[in-house]
């Protein structure tokens, strides 16, 4: 078993300054980094903490009672969110997904969706807005989430055996209760499309060889003909107390092997530009996908990296711009957003927003595999509870 590496310094302390360029960069909604990818996805962590302690992602041993989280003051407000957020629309995000930590921990946190779900795009369209969570406080939410304006939701469940479940979250959560939440989510019409499918509303499963790989075929048979999408991503070594080791990663090619060698699959299409999933369908007696049995898809970061169009950007629970879910260091964008004299206009958030993207060439994931195997681990890179997956 491979040690836990624990890190000396806390990464959320480290961050650059996120500058006023000259001349300004202006927001005309066609933002490209210096590998031509475009800005359309932002993702918004609403808190650092969690009620879970996954192996993969919060470890009890470093993420214990003691772990100084974040202090309340720190945290942007709602307000400094949507401002944010209306900023992002003006460089072409068309997507806002709401992440932890565990988001649902945030108080009040559908006066933040219907604020969020106010805002427009360019070309002044609704904005896609979703939410990732654990599932284990969203029977008590989801219908509050929905009429705040949430369209949609990801819930994480990374087994069906209550066994293997409660050994993974680390704190004896019961399977039933994310069950229970994902019926909330679909009692309020979270996810369903308007032929009343429910390929929006998606099950991540991350996939470890020595602990849940007997879950993998379960999973798939359970969801089945629930109309909904089951996502198998590959176990990831994202920040630096996950005690990654290649040998947990289960390529997604031998998963798509283990499913069609159950029942068929189609392949699908993008469903849109920078998707991260390969999309598969049931297949119905014909061998065509039939919605109403729901989606496969696949998150390969390891074996296959979708670096090459990856438009993702990510805003950290205290105003610190990632440009990568493998980065080390973010942009300190709450210095600018508190600024008072003189105050800091949109316009200004937008330029310096614009000249941070467009310095970007992060891709760490497509570099991987041309890394020395201790280079993959040693690092210092952000936590993903700290940034959302």
């Amino acid at each position: 078993m491979s040690e836990r590496v624990i890190p000396l310094v806390d990464q959320r302390l480290q961050a650059l300054p996120a500058h006023l360029p000259h001349p300004p960069v202006l927001a005309t909604g066609t933002l490209a980094d210096r590998l031509a990818r475009p800005l359309h996805d932002l993702r918004i962590s609403v808190t650092d903490r969690c009620n879970f302690r996954c192996s993969y992602c919060m470890p009890k041993e470093v993420f214990n009672r003691d772990y100084p989280y974040l202090p309340q003051s720190e945290l942007l407000t709602f307000e400094e969110i949507t401002r944010l957020a209306h900023v992002f629309t003006r460089h072409g995000v068309r997507k806002l997904r709401i992440t932890g930590g565990e988001p649902l921990l945030r108080k009040h946190l559908p006066v933040l969706v219907s604020q969020l779900a106010a805002l427009r795009t360019l070309e002044g369209e609704p904005l896609d807005l979703t939410l990732t969570t654990n599932g284990s406080l969203l029977a008590r939410q989801a219908q509050a989430l929905r009429e705040a304006g949430l369209q949609r939701v990801t819930i994480s469940l990374d087994g069906l055996d209550d066994a293997v479940f409660r050994r993974m979250n680390d704190v004896d959560f019961p399977v039933s209760d994310v069950l229970e939440g994902i019926a909330a989510a679909q009692a309020a019409g979270l996810g369903q499309d308007a032929q009343g499918h429910w390929r929006h509303l998606k099950i991540n499963m991350v996939v470890k060889r020595d602990t849940n790989l007997n879950q993998v075929v379960p999973m798939a048979q359970y969801f089945r003909g629930k109309g909904l999408s089951l996502r198998f991503i590959e176990y990831m070594d994202v920040g630096a107390t996950n005690g990654w080791c290649l040998d947990e990663v289960v390529p997604s090619q031998e998963l798509l092997a283990m499913l069609q060698a159950v029942h068929p699959l189609v392949a699908l299409p993008p469903s849109a530009p920078g998707e991260t999933a390969q999309r598969w369908g049931w297949a119905d007696a014909h061998g065509r996908h039939d919605p109403a049995l729901g989606e496969i898809g696949f998150i390969s970061s390891v074996t296959q990296a979708f670096c090459h169009e990856c438009n993702r950007a990510r805003l950290s629970t205290e105003g610190k711009l990632y440009l990568c879910l493998f980065a080390s260091q973010g942009y300190d964008l709450k210095t600018l957003l508190r600024q008072t004299n003189p105050p800091v206009t949109d316009a200004q958030l937008a330029s310096a927003i614009g000249h941070i993207w467009q310095g970007r060439e992060d891709r760490y994931s497509a570099l991987r595999a041309q890394m020395p195997p201790a280079s993959r681990t040693a690092g210092k890179r952000i936590e993903m509870s700290y940034i959302g997956g």
